[in-house]
């Protein structure tokens, strides 16, 4: 892969959440006439057209290289108008969303739909998420919808829908929607009768759900669409280890992205080299033969680790693996979007162990990442030695600097550590740094590492008295995970007790990117 082109285009998906459009019908169509070919199949396109021109900002759709895979149908109503005891064509205007008003309160759930074959990467956990955000931006209420028990048909013989619902609330029994929602938030108000009178599954019955906002704020309406205030951050301080194969290392590295997952993370940092194990399964006791095998492994674990990030929603900066190119040896850094994209940061300066052991070659670009939870850079390493790196991001507002690091003294740690704090300090930005710890005794020359994770943010009353953010005990295997602010960063720009941004003297000297 040429070190100018990052984004990589032959992924398994590329995942892109959008508004539905009109032409988009026919794949809605065969999505509704599969999951729902029991009960009449897809609506008409007179439906459809009515739902997308009348509120077009409440149709939503995840997109996969051109095909849509999931929806969601959603409406604005006064909800006082119909109350509690309705029924899925009256609140829903015959799915015409006849009802619909934009001085309404509440956010009504019409219809969400995921393609089988997609179930496993939680999609249907995205268009909840959306709608969320849909309703805290609009400030609404609530969000309310009427929920199917399909599951409900294997035990109407021996208990009522109340018993029923109960018993999925206490997990002894599964419903593949009502679970769902009870996992994303959503509480059961009531029980709805002849809500789907033609859904047998459910014997007509419903559950009348609801999420509340409760960030309403009722005539303070919020615009669609802004930037996110925070980024909930996850590192991995990864601890070296045997593995007989790459599927054992693999599940290791998804047991953490499910942890960080679960606790809402928007992404994962992964320290440098964390696949070192495998070199132990080099043919060859020499260490640049052991490297140059590593290489071998990168194309799987990175097809695994973007399809982690598309399952398990959350972007995962996969922290180095070793490449071969030309018959050159890189050090990169693949970042994995949740949307499916991966794109990629070579590391611009191997250490002289590195170009004397294992005769290790330099990128040659550098640039900021667009995420959805910022803008971001990543230097490997010993990259973040060298300030005029950090500074080049900073131009191009870097909120969030990554830094996967492999050291193995405390010594060699320090210097990472302390120039990251430099970094965040005169960039005014926060600096994530993530390492490996234990030991491989059966590799040569890399049997030891010393590790503690950090993350550090500039330094002024806004932020942490000592500028550090949070940090990990050292030399010890685990997570950490922060909440940061990205508002005091724009803040800080033009009302901090010093402003390096905007007092650098930029009549006098700046730092300039000369490589191609």
């Amino acid at each position: 892969m040429s070190q100018d082109q990052t984004v990589i285009e032959d992924t398994e998906h590329h995942l892109e959440l959008r508004k539905l459009r009109l032409d988009d019908y026919e794949h809605v169509k065969e999505l509704m006439d599969q999951v729902y070919a029991s009960v009449g199949g897809a609506w008409p396109y007179k439906n459809f057209k009515a739902q997308v021109t009348t509120f077009p900002d409440g149709q939503i759709c995840i997109e996969d290289k051109g095909k849509v895979v999931a929806f969601a149908i959603s409406v604005i109503v006064d909800y006082e108008q119909f109350g509690d005891k309705h029924s899925y064509d009256e609140i829903t205007g015959d799915a015409y969303l006849t009802t619909h008003d934009p001085n309404g309160d509440v956010l009504y759930g019409v219809e969400v739909i995921v393609c089988p074959d997609y179930r496993g990467l939680r999609l249907g956990r995205r268009l909840y998420e959306a709608r969320k955000e849909l309703c805290r931006n609009l400030n609404l209420k609530s969000i309310m919808a009427g929920g199917r028990i399909p599951n409900y048909a294997s035990y109407a013989h021996e208990m009522t829908p109340y018993e029923y619902i109960e018993q999925v609330k206490s997990k002894d029994i599964y419903d593949p929607i009502l679970t769902f929602q009870l996992s994303n938030g959503f509480e059961v108000k009531q029980v709805l009768h002849a809500y789907l009178p033609e859904d047998e599954d459910s014997h007509g019955y419903a559950t009348l759900l609801q999420w509340h906002n409760i960030y309403y704020e009722p005539g303070n309406p919020k615009l669609f669409g802004g930037l996110k205030p925070s980024a909930r951050i996850g590192c991995i301080q990864w601890q070296m280890r045997y593995f007989e194969n790459v599927a054992e290392m693999l599940q290791q590295a998804e047991y953490f992205v499910d942890a960080l997952s679960d606790y809402k993370c928007d992404v994962a940092l992964f320290p440098e080299f964390f696949n070192a194990p495998l070199m132990g399964l080099s043919p060859s006791e020499s260490s640049i033969d052991a490297i140059w095998h590593l290489a071998t492994y990168t194309d799987e674990i990175l097809t695994a680790m973007s399809h982690l990030a598309v399952s398990y929603n959350i972007t995962i900066i996969a922290g180095s693996m070793p490449v071969v190119e030309d018959d050159e040896l890189y050090n990169v850094s693949y970042i994995c979007k949740r949307d499916g994209t991966i794109e990629s940061q070579y590391k611009l300066h191997p250490t002289p162990h590195e170009k004397s052991d294992w005769i290790m070659k330099g990128g040659n670009s550098l640039r900021v990442f667009d995420t959805d939870f910022g803008k971001i850079g990543v230097l490997i390493c010993y990259d973040v030695e060298f300030p005029e790196l950090g500074r080049i991001l900073s131009e191009q507002e870097m909120q969030i600097l990554f830094v996967p690091f492999w050291t193995d003294t405390k010594n060699g740690y320090l210097r990472v550590r302390r120039c990251a704090q430099a970094r965040a300090i005169e960039n005014e930005c926060y600096v994530v740094i993530a390492g490996s710890v234990g030991n491989l005794p059966k590799v040569d020359n890399v049997d030891i590492q010393y590790g503690q994770t950090a993350v550090f943010s500039p330094s002024d009353f806004a932020f942490p008295h000592d500028a550090i953010v949070s940090e990990t005990t050292p030399n010890t295997e685990m997570t950490l995970i922060v909440d940061l602010d990205l508002e005091k960063l724009r803040r800080l720009q033009n009302e901090g007790s010093v402003r390096n941004y905007l007092d650098r003297r930029r009549d006098l000297y700046r730092v300039e990117w000369i490589g191609n």
